[in-house]
């Protein structure tokens, strides 16, 4: 329960997550108020709920905690009932309620499925293949922009049937639209508006030559749709920005937590090298560990209780899943990567509910993919110093990282 006496946590500050400081305030959460009323901050007051099983409950009702994008959406910073200047709110699936979610999604998901999903995997070897055997070993190179990026941004290319030589396109919108703390900012309506304005450009002219020459690309299934015919215009390129930013932020930071992580626990990255039938479990260990999307909003719509805290309706409720991935109660000792943790797939990083993340298993795949062809060269990536981390409490991930391989 929430405990008055002590002080409220801000646990929404970019400095946190850039100096990599969030891990102890989490922690005295968890322990002291693990649901707690945090009455100022950037965004405006909201509830921070910091352990698994109140999040998991509050993900469970989502008639009582809405991610309807009319009511603020999934981040903080937009008011239920207030608007800023130039503020845009964009109807996407992950940030609407039933019946209108349930619809929406339905369409998209076919296009993850285990075999849509299955078929990606020859050309993702290969991509992933021709990569690592063209880095350099024994000399320094940043980990996020050689690999991280390049891995996940051509994925995200093949997905969508992206002009391939305009692909890292995709990776600065994904960039604009998660970095949630740059929007809120004197001016940050108009520079994300500008940036989503080029992105739908891009797209509504993709859409046009798949009305008249469709692939098997998701623009295409998308658009062959009886759900997707009906849809607003609007909707559909904020539901091609979820897609984007979800199917870059996820893969690409967990594998940049991969370089990093395991160079902090050697003696998990040598059990892992020695036992590579570990691998589908270290990728869902790297994934908790990592934790790429710190947290989901909802907001309240009727007065409430959980776990016997009273919530009245309009509240904003922050669900930490980077503290739930550390609760004590359920992952021990959740501060180490345990290659062979037994409910490592417990996790949170992709939701939970009606709203978890629809491309889970393309995160998974292209994580799989290159740890095996990692093992399968038997390289070894080592971290060169700290990283440059991402100054935001929404995006948890890495601008830099310095790294040597090595054969082993």
């Amino acid at each position: 329960m929430n405990d008055m006496k002590m002080a409220p946590i801000d646990v929404a500050i970019p400095e946190l997550y850039a100096e990599d400081r969030w891990q102890d305030p989490f922690r005295r959460l968890r322990a002291e108020a693990p649901i707690q009323y945090v009455p100022e901050s950037k965004f405006g007051p909201y509830w921070s709920v910091t352990t698994y099983k109140p999040i998991v409950h509050i993900e469970a009702l989502p008639k009582i905690f809405s991610s309807s994008f009319d009511r603020g959406g999934i981040t903080l910073g937009i008011q239920p009932k207030v608007a800023r200047p130039g503020e845009r709110r964009l109807p996407q699936f992950i940030a609407m309620d039933p019946p209108r979610h349930t619809g929406q999604r339905r369409t998209v998901a076919p296009a993850f499925g285990p075999s849509e999903v299955a078929a990606m995997q020859d050309e993702a070897r290969l991509r992933t293949r021709a990569l690592l055997e063209s880095l350099p070993v024994g000399k320094p190179f940043d980990w996020v922009s050689n690999v991280s990026i390049e891995l996940t941004t051509g994925m995200l290319a093949k997905i969508f049937g992206f002009p391939w030589d305009e692909r890292h396109k995709l990776t600065a919108w994904s960039d604009a639209g998660g970095n949630i703390d740059a929007i809120v900012a004197d001016g940050g309506w108009d520079w994300f508006n500008g940036e989503m304005e080029a992105m739908g450009a891009a797209f509504a002219q993709l859409w046009q030559e798949r009305v008249a020459n469709p692939g098997k690309d998701l623009v295409s299934v998308m658009l062959q749709s009886d759900a997707m015919r009906d849809m607003d215009p609007t909707e559909f390129i904020g539901n091609l920005i979820l897609l984007i930013v979800g199917g870059n932020d996820t893969t690409r930071n967990t594998m940049s937590g991969y370089a990093y992580g395991l160079s902090q626990f050697p003696d998990q990255r040598a059990r892992l090298e020695n036992e590579p039938s570990l691998i589908s479990n270290a990728v869902q260990e790297l994934i908790r560990w990592q934790t790429p999307l710190a947290y989901m909003r909802r907001t309240v719509t009727e007065d409430t209780e959980v776990h016997g805290v009273h919530m009245k309706a309009d509240d904003m409720v922050a669900l930490w899943y980077i503290s739930a991935n550390r609760d004590e109660s359920v992952f021990p000792d959740g501060d180490r990567i345990i290659v062979d943790r037994p409910n490592a797939r417990r996790h949170l990083s992709f939701g939970y509910g009606i709203h978890r993340c629809v491309g889970a298993r393309v995160a998974e795949l292209q994580l799989v993919t290159l740890l095996e062809e990692m093992a399968r060269l038997r390289l070894r990536v080592h971290a060169v110093g700290e990283p440059e981390r991402v100054p935001a409490s929404f995006v948890h991930g890495y601008k830099k990282l310095l790294v040597e391989l090595e054969r082993y």
